[in-house]
Order: structure tokens, then C-alpha cells, then sequence
């Protein structure tokens, strides 16, 4: 199999277990503490792994440009919108539906991409990605009416998530192209500017919001740290990918997180997994089949 899909199917994995973390430490901290977590607690680790990986591929650290700041700041902001949004939306519908709404991301990536950054797929791509989305839709039981959206906040707060974290995906690719060197390294450099970036900015809301939320995030330490390690997994598997393959295909391939949080859903938080449900199931599988085999 080629690097991306490494990357990706780890990224999937690691991003459901931290999800479901998430859900755990959102209620104990707020939607932006909660936020800020994956973002402090990975900082150590993003910086390991990207002095590792220099060392492992011989090659120095590069410049950062001008065009990689521009890309990788925006995308830093977009994320913890995303995110936020994402933690915001648990309040309002179960574990496996708040994270569906926030995976019609794919769709939107092909989008947003086809129409800004002219990122084209072939005609079984884009069949890969809508059937996808489609099953993860029919597994969220939502109907996405604007009657539907305008009357409940979590279905709102899901699709912002998914257009949000849509941007960021691209806006990655484009800041670790804009590196011009080896593309594991400069995710990782990319990685590490933005998991910097972003600690800084969740603080300093968290500092302004709610300051009794701060000790609570050394409390918490060990969910925060389990929160942190997982997500900053996620990320290189995310960031990596996204710099060898087209955002929309690894987006598609990622979908596959949603087994894992069904999974964790009958599990962990004991929701019961319907019919309906397989079907949409099946549906993502087929568009991960189509995607590999044949796009």
C-alpha cells in the first residue's frame, strides 16, 4: 500500500480513541479547555517526534516561508473552531451522532478544495466520496433540512465542525507543500508550528473565559494526557497523509474512524447500534473499496 493510506488508517484509529477521551474530559472541563488539552498536553510529543524524524530522514530543518506561515496560522485557528464546535455539539446529540454530522467533512473537503485550491478528482473519486458521506448521514439518523440545522444547535455546531476542520485539512497540505522539502518532515514541521500556535490561543481564551478551568486541566491530568498523546498521533497521521495524497481521498479513506466510533459507542458509552446503522456501515465500506481499488 502506498504512505497515505498508512498514515491515514492510523490517523482514523487514533482520532476515534481521542474522541471518545473527549467526551470523558468534556465533563470535567468546558468545550474550549477541553480543546485546549489536545493541543498543551501533545506539544512535548509533536516536538519529539519531529526531532526524530529529521534524524531518521537526514534532512535539515527548512525555512518557514511566507506562504507556509499564511496557510498554517489560518489553519490553526479553523481546527480549534472545528474542534470546539465538535465538543460543543456532544451536548446536544449522542457520542456517534455529534461525531457523524462533523464527518460530512469529506464531502466538504472535495468541495472547498475543487472550488479554492482546484484540487480535481476523478469521476469515481468523487462517487468514493459522496456514497461515504452518504453512509455516514444515513448512520447519523439526521435529516439536514434548513428547518432541521435552524432548530437544533448540535446539528449546527456538527456541520460548522466538518466545514472547519474541511479548511484546515487543505490549508495543511498547502502549508507543508509550501516547505519544498521531504514530505514526512514537513509535516511534522508543520505539525509542531500549529500544535504551538494553538496552545498559546486556546490559554489565552481559556485565561480570559474561565480561569478556574485551568487548574482543572492538572486534575485531569491523566484524561488530559491520554487526550493528548492520541491526538497528537491523529496528527501526524493526518498531517502526513494529507502531504502525500490529495486531502479529498485522505479524507474518504478516513471515514473509516467511524467503525471504531460506533465500536466505542456500544461499548463505552452503551448506545445501541440499529440496523440503519449497519447500512450506513456498509455504504462507507464500499466507498473505501471503490477508493483504493479504483479512484
Amino acid at each position: 500500500m502506498e504512505t497515505w493510506i498508512y498514515f491515514t488508517l492510523l490517523a482514523a484509529f487514533m482520532q476515534a480513541i481521542r474522541t471518545a477521551g473527549q467526551k470523558q474530559l468534556s465533563g470535567h472541563l468546558n468545550a474550549m479547555a477541553t480543546t485546549a488539552v489536545r493541543y498543551v498536553y501533545a506539544l512535548p510529543f509533536a516536538a519529539i517526534y519531529l526531532y526524530w524524524v529529521i534524524d531518521f530522514r537526514q534532512v535539515e530543518l527548512p525555512v518557514l516561508n511566507q506562504q507556509f506561515l499564511q496557510y498554517s496560522l489560518i489553519a490553526s485557528v479553523m481546527q480549534i473552531i472545528g474542534t470546539a464546535c465538535l465538543v460543543a455539539a456532544f451536548k446536544y446529540r449522542n457520542f456517534a451522532v455529534a461525531t457523524s454530522l462533523a464527518k460530512t467533512e469529506a464531502i466538504q473537503v472535495a468541495i472547498v478544495g475543487a472550488l479554492v485550491f482546484s484540487t480535481s478528482l476523478s469521476g469515481l473519486g468523487w462517487f468514493s466520496v459522496v456514497l461515504g458521506v452518504i453512509g455516514v448521514l444515513i448512520v447519523s439518523k439526521v435529516k439536514f433540512t434548513y428547518a432541521d440545522v435552524y432548530q437544533n444547535p448540535g446539528a449546527g455546531f456538527g456541520l460548522a465542525s466538518g466545514l472547519a476542520l474541511a479548511i484546515t485539512t487543505l490549508l495543511i497540505r498547502e502549508a507543508s507543500l509550501a516547505l519544498n522539502t521531504d514530505l514526512m518532515v514537513s509535516a511534522a514541521v508543520t505539525l509542531l508550528f500549529m500544535i504551538v500556535v494553538q496552545s498559546l490561543i486556546s490559554m489565552a481564551y481559556v485565561y480570559v473565559q474561565d480561569k478556574k478551568q485551568l487548574p482543572k486541566m492538572l486534575t485531569q491530568w491523566r484524561l488530559c494526557l491520554f487526550v493528548g498523546v492520541t491526538s497528537v498521533i491523529g496528527s501526524i497521521g493526518w498531517f502526513t497523509g494529507a502531504s502525500y495524497q490529495n486531502a479529498a481521498y485522505v479524507k474518504a479513506l478516513g471515514q473509516v474512524e467511524f467503525f471504531i466510533t460506533l465500536f466505542l459507542t456500544y461499548r463505552i458509552f452503551k448506545e445501541k447500534i440499529s440496523l440503519k446503522e449497519y447500512i450506513g456501515m456498509l455504504l462507507i465500506i464500499v466507498s473505501v473499496v471503490i477508493l483504493l481499488v479504483w479512484a
